[in-house]
């Protein structure tokens, strides 16, 4: 990447089988001169990463990301685009506390599907906002209900 752009980076953490971890940095880059050390945007472990991971396999290999159960206790970093990094934080941050697995998987279509400024967009609320919770809870309700 170039010193213009900012800088992500997917960290996959493998313990078992059944048990793992992805989480989507921010990494400082003369672009982000208030990222001072690396920055957790989001992370998503357990049952709820285990339940998505099929739908990510497939766009996180034509990023050339492949996430190996074989390096157990080994953690693993590949370098993240921008739109996959904002998409993937967003995904993480919505999922993390819903239980329902229905809802949990329409809102990981969608989320998957939005376009690149529609998941800044909220991840930007969620990020900066005073209570993210609820910007989280109203994008729950706008993608779980029919339309």
């Amino acid at each position: 990447m170039s010193s213009g752009e900012p800088c992500y980076q997917l960290r996959a953490w493998i313990q078992s089988l059944d048990e793992g971890s992805l989480v989507v940095w921010q990494l400082p880059t003369p672009a982000t001169p208030h990222v001072m050390a690396p920055l957790h945007l989001a992370g998503l472990r357990g049952r709820n990463l285990a339940l998505i991971q099929p739908r990510l396999l497939r766009p996180l290999a034509r990023l050339q990301i492949a996430v190996s159960p074989l390096l157990r206790q080994v953690e693993q970093t590949f370098p993240l685009p921008e739109e996959w990094a904002l998409r993937l934080a967003l995904l993480f941050r919505t999922l993390a506390p819903m239980r329902n697995r229905d809802n949990m998987t329409t809102c990981a279509e969608a989320v998957l599907a939005m376009p690149q400024e529609e998941a800044a967009y909220w991840l930007g609320m969620a990020l900066h906002r005073k209570n993210p919770r609820r910007v989280l809870m109203a994008l729950r309700c706008l993608l779980i209900q029919p339309t």
